[in-house]
């Protein structure tokens, strides 16, 4: 499963200047901006080129201002001030690149490394790398404020090289190439003094270690002991929670540098801290912090009313005619303690890096459980066993699936147990806390951890969906099967509408269809009533997304194999027939018309009710019908459309096809119609 890619722009305050006053008020889309403050970027006073950079970072956090900058050659307008005298410059500059590649988007991020953004930004990052050791700047580079400018430098220059190198293979090829790893962990070793720079420094290293082995042989002891050292850091706040948790991501992207004798322990550790991270309840964390924040605004009104008191009384002693009447009262209300929220806004920020924590694990401990996909020679086998043999071929071991080889390493299976893995897993399937959400909805700068509180939600069903395929059920603290499906149903069922969440949908969907292929495999009864389970079907087909709409006919393939061993369940049977062939015949997505068939194929293999049903929908002379338009359909649609993992399923099913209908031949449901090959 892919990580979904965040906006990590930066949102900086600009001081009221005439510049950033002009700019605000550029409503005309005639009188462009872009022009001028790109002229502005090489005035002699670093203070306009300051102004400038920051005008541009605001502007570029908004989509539809990036074409006319790019247009204006932006990238190498800023790249020469990554290096300029003014750190103060070089700081906005840099800002304003990272809004760019943020909010730019892959193509953005692909141009910005051909117009050699790599160079001076290299460049930086190395200086400050230097800057941080010496904890001193040159005399020329000095600047006497309340500020460390090379920290805060660096921590955009780091999150500009992260958003480049998560897009641009090219960019992580200059990284490797111009060993940028080392002063990245520099920037790790901050993370007693400067958490949020080590967070920054870690997110870029476990997005560059991701699949990249060209980088594994400059992972040395020393560098290994820096990510050691991180992963041990003591400091409980969420914030260094996130960064272990990237750290343990970073050293499972590294293991294969990892000698065999220590990738036990090492793998357990990951889990450890994985294990720490998710046993945090979220919406607990999200109510205790709301409450300290509001403490900490309460006293810091009392102290400004204080403040404000103090001062009123002192004026009005050395006033002549002093009255007690005139000392001004506070209305209770009067303050508006939003206007107290610092900056930071701190509790909010630890709540932030809690759930991106837990998102984080879930992520990697998705990568963690490893399957294998049907290899070509796999495919061809059974592509080539007799028609006689194709019911035992396509429905091993009395599931009715075609399962693919599926593992979980010895170490890993040992280190989940241990960690309690699957257990916590288990219970961040579950929905967020409703006072928690209730605070969030009520809460404007809180509302966007909603839809954190979901990702995390998503996260762990496709969990959950691996863990059941890879490992053994005792594995989850206990839950039987059936718990588990009344858990998941409870989650699809729970309102009066069923779920339209593309995200959740398919998360939810895809942990029941490998719910139930489990329950299948070990002969457990299906958990889900005819009538949920086309609910189910009719709310997941009117999505738009095609993976729901395959976990949807996997869904209805695998129930209908065991309904059809059971008895008096032909009308039931019919239905699902019936849906599963409109489905075939009448959907766009080749794909899902494909695994539609290899459903009905599931459905109506074997069983007394199965063959009632089948002649009473007349699902031979369907499928016959049917046969020559699914081959059009594949020569037509197949080339260009769909990749080479798709098309050998697709031609898996058109075999499966011919095939399938052969066997109902043999049955003697119908004269022997003419067996012509696809």
């Amino acid at each position: 499963m892919g990580k979904s890619r965040g906006r990590r722009f930066r949102q900086m305050p600009l001081s009221p200047t005439g510049l950033e006053q002009r700019c605000d008020e550029e409503d005309d889309p005639d009188e462009e901006p872009a022009s001028e403050l790109l002229e502005k970027v090489q005035h002699p006073s670093a203070e306009v080129r300051e102004y400038a950079c920051a005008s541009i970072s605001k502007l570029l956090q908004e989509q539809q201002a990036i074409p006319a900058f790019l247009q204006r050659d932006v990238v190498r307008c800023l790249g020469p001030l990554l290096m300029d005298y003014s750190l103060a410059v070089r700081e906005t500059a840099a800002g304003a690149l990272r809004n760019l590649s943020a909010c730019g988007g892959f193509e953005v991020c692909d141009d910005m490394v051909s117009k050699d953004i790599m160079t001076p930004l290299v460049a930086l990052l190395k200086e400050c790398s230097t800057g941080l050791d010496a904890n001193q700047l040159s005399p020329e580079k000095r600047i006497e404020m309340d500020k460390n400018y090379t920290e805060d430098i660096a921590n955009e220059a780091i999150n500009l090289l992260w958003n480049v190198c998560e897009c641009s293979s090219t960019a992580v090829h200059i990284f490797n190439k111009e060993g940028c790893l080392e002063a990245v962990l520099r920037y790790m070793k901050k993370f007693s003094t400067n958490v949020d720079l080590a967070i920054s420094a870690a997110n870029c290293l476990q997005a560059v270690t991701e699949d990249n082995p060209d980088l594994l042989s400059s992972f040395n002891a020393s560098s290994q002991q820096v990510l050691e050292t991180v992963m041990l850091c003591p400091e409980s706040t969420m914030k260094h929670i996130l960064l272990r948790t990237l750290t343990a991501g970073i050293v499972w992207n590294i293991k294969g540098t990892i000698p065999p004798g220590s990738l036990g322990s090492m793998i357990n550790a990951i889990l450890k801290i994985f294990s720490e991270s998710l046993a945090i309840d979220a919406g607990e964390t999200i109510i205790r912090m709301k409450e300290a924040e509001k403490n900490r605004l309460k006293l810091a009104v009392e102290r400004e009313t204080e403040e404000n008191m103090s001062d009123v009384t002192e004026n009005c002693v050395l006033s002549e005619g002093y009255d007690l009447e005139e000392i001004p009262k506070v209305k209770k209300g009067e303050n508006d303690i939003s206007d107290f929220l610092p900056p930071d806004q701190r509790e909010l920020k630890e709540v932030t890096a809690l759930l991106m924590a837990q998102q984080t694990a879930l992520e990697i401990i998705v990568n963690m459980c490893c399957s294998e996909d049907p290899s070509d020679d796999e495919w061809e086998e059974l592509s080539s066993s007799d028609e006689s043999d194709f019911m035992e071929n396509l429905y091993n071991d009395g599931s009715g699936l075609l399962m693919s080889p599926l593992c979980l390493s010895d170490e890993v299976n040992s280190a989940f147990m241990n960690n309690l893995i699957p257990k916590k897993i288990l219970e961040k399937t579950a929905f967020p806390n409703s006072v928690a959400l209730d605070i969030c909805m009520h809460n404007p700068s809180w509302k966007p951890l909603i839809k954190k509180l979901n990702a995390v939600q998503c996260r762990a069903l496709t969990c959950l969906q691996n863990i059941l395929l890879v490992s053994d059920v005792d594995c989850l603290g206990g839950a039987s099967l059936q718990s588990i499906a009344q858990h998941l149903l409870q989650l699809v069922f729970a309102k009066i509408e069923l779920p339209t969440d593309t995200e959740f949908l398919e998360a939810i969907t895809s942990a029941l269809r490998a719910l139930l292929q489990t329950m299948a495999s070990k002969n457990i009864s299906q958990c889900m009533t005819p009538e949920q389970l086309l609910s189910l079907c009719e709310a997941g087909m009117d999505s738009s997304n095609a993976s729901v709409k395959v976990n949807i006919v996997s869904i209805l393939g695998i129930s209908g194999s065991i309904l059809a061993k059971g008895q008096e369940t032909a009308e039931t049977l019919k239905v699902i027939g019936k849906f599963l062939l409109e489905v075939a015949m009448k959907e766009s997505s080749l794909v899902v018309a494909g695994e539609a068939l290899d459903a009905l194929f599931d459905v109506f293999a074997d069983g007394k009710e199965a063959e009632k049903a089948a002649v009473e929908i007349r699902l031979l002379p369907a499928l016959k019908e049917f046969q020559p338009v699914f081959k059009m359909r594949m020569r037509k649609e197949g080339k260009g459309k769909y990749s080479t993992d798709q098309l050998c399923v697709l031609d898996n099913v058109k075999m499966n096809l011919r095939r399938f209908i052969a066997y109902q031949e043999t049955l003697g449901k119908s004269p022997t119609c003419n067996n012509e090959e696809l």
